[in-house]
C-alpha cells in the first residue's frame, strides 16, 4: 500500500519519510505518494495491456544472447510483466540446454522497448550500478603513487600492481 504522506524511490520502491529527497540505497531523486500511485497505476494498466504468452503470427526480435541458466532468469522477469518470451539456441543447440551453446531470448517486437528497459532496470537493481561512477580513469601509472580500479573503482597505493579489492592485475 503507498501512503501519499510518505517519499518513494520509483527504482527500487524504498519508502521514505516525507522530508528525504534522495534514495539511500540507489541515490535516485524521491517522488511523492501520490506520484508513486500513479507510477503504479500506469504501470499495471500497462502491464495488463500486453498480450502476454507469443503466438507463431508474431513478429518477434532477440533482445538477449547468453547461456540456456542466464536466459531461464530473465525470462521469469519478463513474464511477471506480460512480455511473452521464446527462446532458441543457435545451430548446435539441440534445446534441451544441455548442450554447449549459445541460446536467444526473443520477445514480441512491440515489447521489446519495454523489455529493454525491464532488464536494464534489473541489471542496475542487481549490480547497484546506479550508484556507480562511471567516470573512472582506467590508466594504471605506477608512478601515480594511487590510482583507482577502472574495474571496480577502488582507490589503492601504486606500489602494487593489483587491486586490492578485487584482485585486477595491471602488469
Amino acid at each position: 500500500m503507498i501512503d501519499p504522506e510518505l517519499k518513494y524511490c520509483p527504482a527500487c520502491r524504498d519508502e521514505y519519510r516525507a522530508d528525504i529527497d534522495r534514495c539511500g540505497v540507489c541515490g535516485r531523486e524521491l517522488v511523492t505518494g501520490h506520484e508513486m500511485a500513479a507510477l503504479a497505476t500506469s504501470g499495471n494498466t500497462r502491464r495488463a495491456s500486453r498480450k502476454g504468452a507469443l503466438t507463431d503470427d508474431d513478429e518477434v526480435v532477440v533482445i538477449q544472447k547468453a547461456s540456456l541458466a542466464d536466459i531461464r532468469v530473465l525470462q521469469e522477469l519478463l513474464e511477471a510483466e506480460r512480455i511473452g518470451t521464446k527462446v532458441t539456441g543457435d545451430d548446435q543447440s539441440c534445446g534441451k540446454g544441455c548442450c554447449p551453446s549459445t541460446f536467444y531470448l526473443q520477445v514480441r517486437r512491440e515489447d521489446a522497448e519495454d523489455a529493454a528497459a525491464t532488464l536494464a532496470n534489473e541489471f542496475r537493481r542487481a549490480t547497484a550500478l546506479d550508484g556507480h561512477s562511471h567516470q573512472i580513469d582506467g590508466v594504471f601509472n605506477a608512478d601515480a603513487g594511487q590510482a583507482t580500479c577502472p574495474a571496480c573503482g577502488f582507490t589503492f597505493q601504486t606500489f602494487t600492481n593489483t587491486c586490492p579489492d578485487c584482485g585486477l592485475c595491471f602488469g
